[in-house]
């Protein structure tokens, strides 16, 4: 046997006994059994193998300590040069097949699970990374049979339950996602981010099971330090800008507490344009680019260029369509890494990067953990902070982020005058010949209504809800509810507080006219809390539909305050859930009280801020130009208060 020979038998001894999880680190083996080749000198044998394996272990740890750091593009280089001295070693190329993923080199990364798993066909991690590269590409299908090859390989393999949980979420099959979460900490209930997950998961569906103590135990981990929930669900379940703040930079001290290998921008000259950079997901028939397509038509092009960078997938739908033109240049960088992204705005020159996602549904926040911009702003998408440096500002107003709560941000505050929420100044509302009838309306009584996301249906707001029907007799409300367990559960729910579960109407999902029709026949919108109505509650008080809200203490709780506000309603607004009830039964009993808050509605919705987008993109780009003019000063990000 040769040298070389030897070699390629040291390459597949090491594949056929070391198995790893993937981004986990395994130790070398101290001592390695050689075979009895008469043809090498045993003492050559053994200083080979010694010297090949230290080799191997120094890259490979390298690595390891790169991955930590989320420094991608070098653990990828030390992965390769561990290979390049063991070339089959298995737990080396599961943690290349997940970097690769991570750097979004997916065809790379499909060959080398193809080639990886043609050795060790048996190994569950290869089926997991190949279940993470079909969900990044948003084929979740084949994610959910990446997860569940990984579970037949390895039953009690947590990771992969909870992945085959986030697959069948994708794929709306909550109740199923529910198990797999159950299952998953079952076998460890110390797994990140698990606990948050199988919550929201239970929102989603209304399943209220065990609910308060689940909750009681996310909030106290989340105080002790331990990452049991993404920041996005403990927005719709506590209404504590306190903790929000704390899971979010838990969160972020995870994910993103490293320094970025882009280092600091240089800083460069004044220029004559400022330029802003709008980076989302959701450049399509989404309520994001709904609020902002106008603001971006709007824009005043003698004084900004503004920039679209979209990591969503193209659905080629209208919205898609007007976005792309509405940009001065429209950039797809879904197939490039965080840090290719951020290295492009640089070179674009971005002066101000504007997050539109946060820690919402396939954002990427991570770009901005190696700063794209002199400035960077987290913006509409996600209501909270991101609890990290990485963001100087978050926009808000004086309603949203009130001086009590101010200090849960880790960002300065943009303050506008009106509202936070850019709006468009119509909306294209076409005729529907409908009737309360054709939407399986009573053709008489009272409609409420609430066509928020079901999620966000708390038992405490049910509850209430219930007294409402109580008070008002004849009187029905109206969710937008797609899920049949969502529904019966509901039903079920509201019988054991006393009232006639018929009374619970439902609307699946519909299109977008449809959705502003249903309008017409609903007289009050019933508000949610701690997460109130966003893009609902603005589209209600467009089409005429009075709303009710409770104000709560974070901005996701004061989002549909701010609205009232602008709308000139303030009236709409309780600070208690007595106040709401009453409010909302005396509306619906008092139908010349009510009719004048329509024609009130009717006429301010052309009088006041609110849908004045024009009005609205004067004080942001306000504040654009006075965050920019605080960087050249050489000033640190602070507070700015926009002028009406």
């Amino acid at each position: 046997m040769s040298v070389y020979q030897f070699h390629q038998w040291l390459s597949l001894k090491s594949a056929s006994r070391i198995d790893a999880p993937s981004l986990q680190a395994y130790p070398f083996p101290s001592i390695l059994i050689l075979p009895n080749i008469a043809s090498l000198n045993r003492q050559t044998l053994m200083q080979e193998s010694s010297l090949i394996f230290e080799k191997a272990k120094e890259h490979f740890l390298l690595a390891l300590d790169h991955i930590s750091r989320e420094r991608w593009n070098d653990a990828e280089k030390e992965l390769k040069t561990s290979l390049s001295f063991i070339p089959n070693r298995i737990s080396t190329l599961t943690n290349l097949c997940a970097t690769l993923i991570k750097l979004r080199k997916f065809r790379e990364a499909r060959e080398l699970i193809k080639k990886t798993q043609a050795i060790d066909p048996e190994n569950p991690e290869l089926s997991l990374n190949q279940g993470l590269l079909f969900s990044e590409e948003g084929h979740h299908e084949e994610a959910l049979v990446g997860c569940e090859r990984a579970i037949e390989l390895k039953p009690d393999y947590a990771e992969a339950w909870t992945n085959r949980g986030s697959a069948l979420n994708a794929l709306r099959r909550h109740e199923e996602a529910l198990a797999s979460y159950e299952r998953a900490i079952a076998l460890k209930s110390d797994t990140d981010y698990v606990l948050g997950n199988l919550v929201h998961t239970q929102m989603k569906i209304c399943d209220w099971t065990n609910l308060d103590d689940r909750c009681q135990t996310l909030q106290s981990r989340l105080w002790a330090g331990a990452r049991v929930s993404a920041p996005f669900p403990v927005l719709g379940l506590f209404d504590d800008p306190l903790l929000q703040r704390r899971c979010a930079e838990l969160h972020a001290k995870k994910k993103f507490g490293f320094e970025s290998e882009l280092g600091p921008i240089v800083r460069r000259s004044e220029k004559d344009k400022i330029r802003v950079g709008y980076f989302s997901a959701d450049f399509c028939e989404h309520p994001v680019a709904h609020l902002m397509a106008e603001l971006i038509e709007t824009h005043d092009r003698n004084k900004f260029e503004i920039y679209g960078f979209s990591f969503g997938i193209d659905t080629g739908d209208s919205m898609r369509k007007r976005l792309e033109m509405a940009f001065d240049k429209f950039l797809e960088v879904r197939h490039l890494s965080e840090l290719n992204i951020a290295r492009l705005a640089r070179d674009h020159e971005i002066d101000i990067a504007i997050d539109l996602g946060g820690y919402t549904q396939d954002s990427r926040p991570a770009i901005f953990s190696h700063r794209a911009a002199l400035i960077q702003i987290n913006y509409l998408g996600f209501p909270g902070t991101m609890g990290t440096k990485h963001l100087d500002y978050f926009i808000g107003d004086r309603v949203t982020v009130t001086e009590e709560n101010i200090e849960h941000f880790s960002e300065k505050i943009i303050s506008l005058p009106n509202s936070f929420q850019v709006n468009p100044s119509s909306r294209p509302i076409g005729s529907r010949e409908s009737s309360r009838a054709s939407y399986g309306l009573p053709e008489s009584g009272f409609v409420f209504c609430c066509f928020n996301n079901v999620w966000k249906i708390t038992p405490d707001v049910f509850k209430v809800w219930a007294s409402v029907l109580k008070g008002v007799d004849d009187s029905v409300l109206w969710l937008s509810v797609d899920s049949d367990s969502a529904r019966l559960r509901l039903r079920t729910a509201l019988e054991n507080l006393d009232v006639d579960g018929d009374r619970l109407l439902f609307s699946p999902r519909v299109t977008r006219e449809i959705y502003f029709d249903q309008h017409k026949f609903a007289n009050l919108f019933l508000d949610t809390l701690p997460y109130n109505a966003g893009t609902t509650a603005s589209d209600a008080l467009w089409m005429g539909t009075p709303l009710v809200t409770l104000a709560g203490e974070s901005f996701a709780g004061r989002m549909a305050t701010s609205l009232l506000h602008a709308i000139g309603l303030p009236e709409l607004v309780t600070h208690n859930t007595q106040e709401y009830e009453s409010l909302a039964i005396e509306l619906a009993n008092n139908p010349v009280k009510l009719s004048s808050l329509k024609a009130r509605l009717a006429e301010n919705r052309a009088t006041c801020p609110l849908f004045n987008t024009a009005l609205f993109t004067q004080h942001i780009e306000s504040a654009y130009q006075a965050a920019y003019n605080r960087y050249y000063e050489g000033l640190a990000p602070d507070h700015i208060y926009v002028s009406a």
